[in-house]
């Protein structure tokens, strides 16, 4: 059984719809570990030691947050600067976390036709998310497609059901090892490969 780190920011999770649905699904599955940045760290100093300590002991490490104006929430920029330190991420002795796997797991507010070429946001979300991929591949980790939802202030509550039903299906399938992790990497997105 594979081990699931998901480090979590959202600054405002009492009144998220969404985010706050998908880590109550997930919070208490067996093998999965939820770190609430926000709670963790309300002034924002960081304790490096134990987050590192628990990347080594995960084998994905996944990164959950709102898509705020292209990016993700302020701690979760100083959770990278800080914990994916030169000497142990990367760099010539910083060999700690290769062949752990990432992936982002977001949501957006804007319909998924809205992230394209001709969409209101001119690019695709996967371009938006290449920081995240770039530095997976400078820690010599490997990024898994991103599990996105799109238009979450659209979401009915049988939308919000669905999706909690498919961040707790995919979970699973990463944890217990059904398929190859090659084979969701073949993925445009995670929701794709969850879907089959």
């Amino acid at each position: 059984m594979r081990k699931i780190l998901i480090v979590f920011a959202h600054p405002l999770v009492s009144k998220s719809r969404v985010n706050s649905k998908l880590i109550q699904a997930v919070n208490k599955m067996n093998g999965v570990t939820v770190r609430d940045l926000y709670e963790e760290y309300p002034d924002f100093f960081i304790d490096v030691k134990k987050e590192q300590d628990l990347l080594l002991s995960h084998d994905i490490i996944i990164w959950q947050h709102p898509f705020y104006w292209y990016s993700a929430p302020a701690i979760l920029k100083e959770w990278f600067d800080l914990v994916l330190e030169h000497g142990f991420a990367y760099g010539r002795t910083g060999s700690a976390l290769k062949g752990k796997y990432t992936m982002s797991v977001i949501t957006t507010g804007g319909r998924k036709e809205t992230y394209s070429d001709e969409g209101h946001n001119k690019y695709p979300i996967r371009q938006f998310l290449l920081p995240y991929e770039q530095a997976s591949r400078l820690c010599n980790m490997q990024y898994l497609p991103p599990l996105v939802f799109h238009g979450t202030h659209l979401m009915k509550e049988r939308d919000l059901d669905i999706a909690q039903m498919d961040y707790v299906k995919l979970l699973t399938l990463l944890r217990d090892e059904k398929q190859p992790l090659s084979e969701i990497k073949n993925s445009m997105f995670a929701n794709e490969y969850n879907n089959e």
